[in-house]
C-alpha cells in the first residue's frame, strides 16, 4: 500500500507541476495579446483624438492621447457640405452590399464545386483557380477591357465587377467546404434534393461561420476601395467614400504646402488641417468599426473551425 500510495503522490505532484507550468505559460501568452491589443488600439485612440482637438493645440503641443483643448470645428467644417459626403456615403454603401452580396454567392459556388470529391474536373479546377494567385494580367490590360470591352467606365458596376472573384477566398471558402462528409451530400440526394436545393439547404447553412468570414473580408475590401474609383469613375455623383476622402487630404495637403502660390480665399492658417483629415478618417472608417464587433463571433469561428460538427 505505501508504495502505491507514493506512486500516486509522484504522480500527483507531477500533475501540479505540469498545471503550474501550464497557468504560467497561459499568462504570459494572455499578457503578450493584451498588450499587443493595447499597441493595436492606441492608434485609433491618436485618430479619434485628433479629430476632436483644436489645430492651434495640436500645432503648438503635438499629438496626445486625450483633446488638450476640445474642438468640433473638424467636423462642423465637414458637414457644413453634407451633400457630398451623404453622397459618397451612400454610393459606398450601395456598393458594399452588393458587391459583398453577389461576391459571396460566385465565391461559395465555385469553391463548393472544385470541393466536390465525386467533381471529374476537381484538380484541374483547382490548380486553375490557384494559378491566378501567381500571375496577373497587368494593369494596361485590366483597365481596357473594363473601359474598351466591359464599357463600365463612369458606371457603379465599375466599383463592383472587379472584386466579385477573388482566387484567395475561393481557397479559403474550399478549404472550409472540404471537411463537409460526401455523404451529407449523397443523403440529399437519395431524398430526391437537387443540386440547387442541396447548396442552398444543406452546403450554405454548415458554412456560416466561413461565409461570415469571406463576406467580412469582401466587404471591407469594397469599403476601403478607392483605387477602382481613381482609374474609371469621372463622375462627381459616382465618388466612393474612400476616394473623396483621398481627394480632400491630397487637397488639403496641397493647399497647405503652396499657400503662397495658390490664389485661394480660405485662410489656410485657420484651417484645421490636420484634425480635419484626422476626421475624415473617422467618418470613412466608422461603420466598419460598428459591424466587425457585431460579427466576430462567428468571424473567429470562421478561422478556427475545422470540421463540421455534428
Amino acid at each position: 500500500m505505501s508504495t502505491i500510495q507514493v506512486t500516486i503522490n509522484k504522480k500527483a505532484a507531477k500533475s501540479s507541476l505540469a498545471s503550474k507550468k501550464s497557468s504560467w505559460s497561459s499568462r504570459i501568452i494572455n499578457l503578450f495579446f493584451c498588450a499587443l491589443s493595447i499597441l493595436l488600439i492606441i492608434p485609433l485612440i491618436l485618430v479619434i483624438s485628433i479629430s476632436f482637438t483644436d489645430e492651434k493645440t495640436l500645432l503648438q503641443h503635438g499629438y496626445h492621447l486625450l483633446p488638450e483643448k476640445f474642438s468640433l470645428e473638424a467636423y462642423s467644417l465637414i458637414f457644413k457640405s453634407p451633400g457630398v459626403l451623404l453622397n459618397a456615403y451612400g454610393i459606398t454603401i450601395l456598393v458594399t452590399v452588393i458587391g459583398t452580396v453577389i461576391g459571396l454567392f460566385l465565391t461559395s459556388l465555385t469553391a463548393y464545386t472544385i470541393s466536390r470529391k465525386d467533381y471529374r474536373y476537381r484538380k484541374p479546377m483547382t490548380l486553375y483557380v490557384f494559378f491566378t494567385t501567381l500571375f496577373s494580367g497587368g494593369l494596361v490590360p485590366f483597365y481596357i477591357m473594363v473601359t474598351q470591352y466591359l464599357h463600365l467606365k463612369d458606371t457603379m458596376w465599375a466599383l463592383i465587377v472587379p472584386y466579385l472573384l477573388s482566387p484567395f477566398y475561393i481557397l479559403v471558402m474550399k478549404g472550409f467546404l472540404d471537411k463537409i462528409p460526401l455523404e451529407v451530400i449523397e443523403s440529399g440526394k437519395i431524398d430526391g434534393a437537387s443540386e440547387w436545393r442541396i447548396f442552398f439547404t444543406i452546403v450554405l447553412p454548415l458554412s456560416l461561420p466561413a461565409l461570415v468570414t469571406i463576406g467580412l473580408f469582401i466587404s471591407f475590401q469594397y469599403w476601403n476601395d478607392w483605387w477602382l474609383g481613381l482609374l474609371f469613375i469621372d463622375d462627381q455623383k459616382l465618388v466612393p467614400l474612400q476616394l473623396m476622402l483621398y481627394r480632400v487630404m491630397s487637397t488639403i495637403e496641397y493647399l497647405s504646402n503652396n499657400m503662397s502660390t495658390v490664389n485661394v480665399s480660405i485662410d489656410m492658417t485657420q484651417f484645421p488641417s490636420l484634425s480635419a483629415r484626422m476626421a475624415m478618417a473617422v467618418l470613412a472608417a466608422g461603420p466598419m468599426m460598428i459591424v466587425f464587433p457585431m460579427l466576430q463571433r462567428f468571424f473567429i469561428s470562421g478561422l478556427t473551425v475545422g470540421s463540421v460538427k455534428g
